[in-house]
């Protein structure tokens, strides 16, 4: 292709071939139907004439100790110098359940619309209009997210028939985003080899995960990630009858407590400039009754997710402790005060509780447990991390359960049965990204949302607005880390599992580092039997702006 004008003639119908059959590869997340995605992958670059003569530019990547073998699929388009843009989008799409009678239907957008038309009354009011409207694809996964990842390889195909292209531009389609984001994990490892072969200099990362709007007229892009950390709580109680209530320590009790002072607290949200972080929520509580019985339970388990602007796991974990103390302290206040009135109606001689603040984080309790009983304890532990990886890996249990396992089976080792809190971390952790981090941006990266907000105006009549964050969680939270150092240090104090079971390549991260942007379609009802995306952005707007973003940076035309 000599005339770059025609790149994007006739791309829509590209795309919309090539999603109708990426979807058609099952890959739900954590899953052996994750690979039928690599091979259609494999299968679509080998048949373009450009990877057909140069092999070496395509192929995959495996993730180091998978459970289901999984890789992340990649290809690039090498020209001209050493500038060069990342494509990135996942290819791994959550389950069908909501489908109910309608997943045989999942993965096929005409009959799937075909389907819903009979059942539209059933359909909340918006999705009803948006089907009745046709300007929505609706299936799982034409919109979170292979819709955006069907554009990047349309985009990436025309790229390869140009002569003389200049820079280079690398796709990455990785698996897991979903769950633990082990594809993108193992994609930076990638990246730093290809920079360190080939001599890329990374100007951006663009993803395409699909943007939600709050106003229908106005689209939107995002110029970094929010991070997520998922603090724990174990609360270790004392045992007593349900009728000497006083002689016991109800972690239930402490726990509630605890749970109360954090759900949607609003001073864990970060606020950066005008954008603020939803605050946090509780995602799992449950206590180690197996059965009934009418002791109260010895000890209680939860964790909560917790979305950051700028915060480290450091600074979340030092206000999570001040939260557990003060929680401990109101507690026993309340229960020493009760405990008063009861005695002197009893007319008991003491009326004094024995019970003291105790607050732990992970590392102490598991260097007690070190200082108790030494080698025997450090292998005994070993073992079972490795056993709680294999359960996983198996789908036994859950990345929460395997943790709460290896806190309870410290405590066997644990000679002080006085009630305490052990707080820690729970994989996985994603640190926040946003351009608006880096000292020294360069200007064609500081100016582009600006550039591309007038381009869309000027060729759509469409407005967008720019945000720093993603707030949906993305595998763009990879691009970058501040404070790398403090963050590995936090996370082997405070995560059960970080190390062999999970981990992050901090310095890869560095290494690799670039600023990033999520330029995807306008999508509605993600994970949900009405997820769909708007027609015109897949298949017209979005890749032309992409295209656009990719100009600007390889070729740096001068734009008004």
């Amino acid at each position: 292709m000599d005339n770059k004008n025609q790149i994007l003639e006739g791309i829509g119908q590209r795309i919309n071939e090539i999603l109708l059959q990426y979807i058609k590869a099952q890959s739900f997340t954590f899953s052996n139907g994750e690979k039928d995605a690599e091979v259609f992958l494999m299968n679509h670059f080998s048949k373009i004439t450009y990877f057909k003569d140069h092999p070496e530019y395509y192929g995959t990547y495996k993730i180091a100790e998978d459970p289901f073998n999984r890789a992340v699929s990649y290809a690039m388009v090498k020209g001209n110098g050493e500038d060069t843009v990342v494509f990135i989008h996942h290819n791994d799409v959550v389950e069908v359940e909501d489908y109910k009678l309608l997943k045989p239907y999942a993965f096929s957008p005409k009959a799937l619309e075909e389907e819903l038309l009979k059942i539209k009354a059933a359909l909340p009011e918006e999705a009803q209009e948006d089907l009745l409207e046709g300007s929505y694809l609706f299936g799982r996964g034409v919109c979170d997210m292979k819709g955006g990842g069907s554009i990047q390889l349309a985009l990436l195909e025309r790229y390869s028939e140009i002569k003389d292209f200049n820079g280079n531009v690398i796709l990455i389609a990785v698996p897991d985003e979903e769950n633990l984001s082990a594809g993108m994990r193992a994609a930076v490892s990638l990246l730093k080899e290809l920079k360190r072969t080939y001599h890329f200099n990374y100007k951006l990362m663009i993803n395409s995960e699909p943007h939600q709007r709050k106003n229908p007229q106005k689209g939107v892009f995002s110029e970094g990630s929010v991070g997520k950390v998922m603090p724990f709580i174990y609360v270790r109680g004392y045992l007593s009858h349900i009728g000497k209530v006083f002689e016991g320590f109800n972690s239930l009790n402490l726990m509630s407590e605890i749970v109360r002072n954090t759900e949607l607290n609003l001073d864990f949200s970060d606020i950066v400039g005008s954008e603020m972080a939803p605050p946090p929520t509780w995602l799992y509580l449950k206590d180690n009754k197996k059965q009934y019985d009418v002791s109260m339970p010895l000890s209680v388990s939860g964790c909560f997710s917790i979305l950051t602007l700028n915060r480290t796991p450091q600074e979340i974990m030092d206000r999570v402790k001040d939260i557990c103390r003060t929680s401990y302290e109101t507690i026993l206040e309340e229960m020493q005060g009760r405990y008063k009135r009861f005695a002197k109606i009893k007319r008991l001689e003491s009326d004094t509780l024995p019970w003291e603040v105790n607050v732990v984080a992970f590392a102490e309790l598991y260097e007690e447990a070190c200082k108790n009983y030494g080698k025997k304890f450090r292998e005994d532990y070993k073992k079972l991390v490795q056993a709680v990886e294999a359960k996983f890996n198996t789908g036994q249990c859950s990345i929460i359960e395997c943790n709460f396992e290896l806190v309870e089976f410290v405590y066997q080792y644990i000679d002080d049965i006085s009630p305490r809190i052990v707080y820690g971390l729970v994989p996985p952790y994603y640190p926040n990204v946003a351009n608006r981090h880096y000292k020294d941006l360069d200007e064609e990266i500081f100016h582009l949302s600006d550039r591309l907000c007038r381009y869309t105006e000027k060729e759509f009549g469409q407005i967008y607005e720019t945000e720093d964050f993603y707030t949906g969680i993305s595998d763009l939270s990879y691009t970058s880390i501040t404070k790398g150092e403090e963050t590995v240090k936090a996370l082997n104090a405070y995560m059960p599992l970080f190390g062999d079971f999970y981990s992050i390549p901090i310095g890869d991260i560095e290494e690799i580092s670039m600023p990033c942007i999520n330029i995807g379609p306008w999508g509605k009802d993600f994970h949900k039997l009405t997820e769909r995306v708007y027609k015109e952005d897949l298949y017209d707007r979005t890749p032309k702006i992409i295209n656009k973003a990719v100009d600007l940076l390889l070729n740096k035309p001068q734009i008004s």
